[in-house]
Formats: C-alpha cells, structure tokens, sequence
C-alpha cells in the first residue's frame, strides 16, 4: 500500500494520481481535522459575497496550467474566468512613494514615464543591452541583484520586490532567480544578456524547428485538455472555482472517499522507518506499514520524522525556511468604495509599510453590492512588524489603518476575519534549487521508499503542487 503524508493540495492530487495511474490500495494521512491545507473558502452567499483566506484564482499558463484544468474538467467542477480584457486582469497597482501606481498593461505603457519610474520603462532594456556579462559564482543568485544587475534599481525595487512579496511573501534580495527565473537567468548566462539572449534563442529555434531537431515537449503534446483549449481560445488571464477554492480539495476528497482510498484526520505522522522490505510509520501512537511514502507535508514536519534514521536527510530539509502570513478579509456594504479598480495593489518593502499588498476581490468576480478586500501582512517581515505573538485583533487594527490611508476607506467593515498562517510559505532562497537537488538525490542514494512533492520543492503556486504530485506520482513503478 502506498500512503500519502499531507491533506493539503499537492497530498490530495498525488492520492488523484496514484488512483489514475495504478488504481492501487492508498491511505492519506493528515496530522489537522481538515482537508484543503491553506485554501480555505468562507461563504457567505446569502449575502453575495465570499473569503478565501488562501489562495483565490488560478492562471491558466502552460503544461502545469493545462494540467490542473485537465483535473478540474475531469472532476466537473464549473469554473468563473477572468478574460484579459477584464479590469482586473488589465489593472495591477503598486503603492509607492505615497500614491497607488498602476503598472503598464500593453505596449505603448513602457513607453511613457509613470510613477514610480524616472524614466520609461522601455530604457531597461537597453540597460541591459549595455551592461556587462557576469558569470556567477556557485551558479545563482538573487532575484533582485539579477533584475538590478541587467535592468536597474528602480525596475528591482518598484516591480520585481512587489511581485516576490505577492508570489512567496519573501524578500527579493534573498530570493533565487534559479528558482523562480531560471530560464532568464540561464539566457543571460549562456548569451551574456536577456534581450541579446532572447533574440539569438529564438533565430536559433527557427533553425532547430527548421533542421527537423525540435521534439514535442510536455505532457500534452499531442492533445491539450479541452478546457484548456478553451481557456487559450477565450484568452482567460485566470479563473476561479463557482463556489471558491476549496471546492477543489473537497471535490479531491469525494473522489477519493468514492474509490475506496482511505482518509484519515488528526492522524499526524511522528516517525518514519525505511527497511529492506518497505516503510513503517508511527501515526497516533500506531505502526502503519507502507510499500511505498509520499510526502506532501512541509519539509520541517518530515526532518523530525526521519531524523532518527537519517539525520543528514533531516539536516537538508530543514534548510527550508518557512514564513508567517496573516490574511485579513473584509467586507463593507458599499460596492463603489475604491479610488481605482483592479486586481489590487503591493507594496515594495522600500516603502516600509507593515502589508504586502491588498486584493481587490469584490472588482475580480461578482460579490453583490459589497467591497470585498483581503490584506495580506508579514510573510518575511512579520516578526519585525507584528511581534512573535500578535492578536488578531492587533493585525486588524494594523490593516485597517493602512487601508484608510492608502485606499481612503474610513468606514468599519460590515464583518472581517483574520487568519494567522504559520509557517505557510516555504523560501526559495539563494541555493534552493541545489538544495531540493540534493535531497532528492539523497533519498535516490540510499533507495529509500519516498517521494516528496508539494510547495517546498516544485513551487508554490496552485499549478506548481498540482503538477509536483503527478510527476512524483508518474515516476514510480511497482512490480
């Protein structure tokens, strides 16, 4: 039997898999009394509105974007999309040097000079056409030192920081372009320039396409999700479930319980034992025996389970940093309280204010006569902003304050929550990639019965802990 560690998204879609693939006994293990990890939905469409306290909307961007809609499809789950015609899709807003600035949204954008930028932006790119080659040493390094290496601070500070605060909620200054740019970086290395690089690739892919040298790549090669050809040919920037997120674990979760594929809660993994003849595990005070283990829980969770046996499989997993995230959702009664609408706005950590960034949910997708917004707070800066132990009450008060005096909105909201998630984010620090690596090389080394997937090794996004599963999944083989 195969037993999958982790009821969160990458858990569940690995029990999906195993079902699809192999149709083979399994059990999920999940230490909490619910499914889902951190997407967690609250509904309240009585009153035309919902919160979502993890993540809201998924894009529809390649292999792993068409293969979380392959999923969706096969489990008849009726989608709302975002066109790229949308204002939310259109407008994104950064607040910065004391004003709401909305980002360039076509072409003739980069044109202009618009705050917070001195200069147009289209001059980065022949910053980068000017600026020397460097190659680096250990082969990575930070986003912010590559993006202000080829293209400017400015573009660093007010583009590039914001969009790693809204992505992992971390600092751009530790984190790895490898990881999350890699292809750019790569460009760069190879061509000693992104735009010189990005040229020369693509007369260089005519040439290969030309000489007969290009496979087809992906998993869907040769027939791309149904759903997804939708998504391309209506051009959906992104999409929600009907009823919000969580409609997607539970459905997961339906699926599963209707295969037979046992589920069970408040049941924490403690110990793992790997031997010559399979996996045993201590869950509850209990010995389960496995064939075969796939984690999707945090990498911190499974060092303490495995360090016994092998602390230096420990060791590396705990080279992980995680960050706390507060979420807090508010709803006012009056649908046109908004200076300017959008997808929402973040906030550069140049500027020094104690939230990342608000989402405007309310101008996203249909809420009624309400203003719906979610404030997100912390992540890397939260213990120098909030405290080690702040109340909720506290984080409210803080949001509140910076959405009166960034948005203008003075009223009290009709009904809020908070969610304090702990150690929710993995970092992608310099190193990462090396890091991951050298993991799945060790459990490689000494053959050991796992696999690992999920945020703290593929990527944080929705699509990303999708995709991880299924390709954990898809590299097993039992006899």
């Amino acid at each position: 039997m195969v037993i999958v560690l982790g009821g969160g998204l990458s858990g569940l879609s690995a029990g999906y898999y195993l079902v699809k693939r192999f149709g083979k006994p399994a059990a999920l293990f999940e230490s909490s009394n619910r499914l889902g990890g951190w997407i967690r939905t609250e509904n309240h469409q009585d009153k035309g509105f919902i919160f979502e306290s993890g993540p809201r909307t998924i894009r529809p961007r390649g292999a792993a974007g068409a293969n979380t809609l392959e999923m969706i499809e096969d489990l008849h789950l009726p989608t709302e999309s975002i066109r790229s015609t949308h204002i939310a899709a259109k407008n994104r807003l950064i607040y910065a040097k004391g004003e709401l600035c909305l980002l360039p949204n076509n072409l003739g954008g980069i044109f202009a000079t618009r705050p917070p930028f001195s200069k147009p932006l289209y001059t980065a790119l022949f910053h980068d056409l000017q600026a020397s080659s460097k190659k680096i040493k250990y082969g990575d390094e930070s986003i912010y030192s590559f993006v202000k290496r080829r293209f400017g601070s400015e573009l660093a500070d007010y583009a590039i920081s914001p969009m790693i605060c809204g992505i992992c909620a971390g600092d751009a200054k530790e984190i790895s372009v490898r990881f999350l740019m890699n292809d750019m970086f790569e460009t760069e290395q190879q061509y000693g320039g992104v735009v010189k690089g990005f040229f020369l690739s693509k007369l260089k892919g005519r040439k290969e396409v030309r000489d007969g040298h290009i496979n087809s790549p992906g998993i869907f090669a040769e027939n791309m999700p149904s759903l997804y050809q939708r998504a391309v040919k209506e051009r959906w920037s992104m999409y929600r479930l009907h009823d919000g997120l969580e409609t997607l674990p539970k459905a997961l979760e339906t699926y599963l319980r209707s295969r037979n594929i046992e589920i069970n809660l408040s049941s924490e993994c403690n110990k793992i034992f790997f031997e010559d003849d399979g996996v045993r595990l201590k869950i509850r005070d209990t010995i389960v025996v496995a064939e075969h283990v796939i984690s999707s829980i945090p990498s911190y969770r499974l060092a303490a389970c495995v360090k016994d046996q092998h602390p230096g499989l420990a060791g590396q997993l705990l080279a992980i940093p995680y960050v706390n995230v507060a979420v807090v959702n508010l709803q006012y009664c009056t649908d046109n309280l908004l200076p300017q609408r959008g997808f929402g706005f973040l906030v550069p950590p140049v500027e020094r204010r104690p939230i990342l960034g608000v989402i405007f949910d309310s101008c996203c997708f249909e809420m009624g006569e309400n203003t719906v917004l979610t404030v997100m707070m912390g992540g890397k800066w939260f213990e120098e902003y909030f405290g080690q132990n702040p109340t909720k009450k506290d984080l409210l008060d803080i949001a509140l304050k910076e959405v009166e005096d960034i948005l203008g909105i003075c009223q009290e909201p009709r009904f809020s929550r908070v969610h304090i998630l702990e150690k929710c984010i993995p970092q992608y620090n310099v190193g990462h990639k090396q890091v991951v690596e050298g993991i799945r090389r060790y459990i490689q080394h000494y053959n050991l019965n796992l696999s690992v997937c999920g945020a703290a090794y593929d990527g944080v996004g929705i699509n990303d802990v999708i995709m991880s599963a299924r390709t954990n999944v898809e590299n097993l083989s039992f006899s």
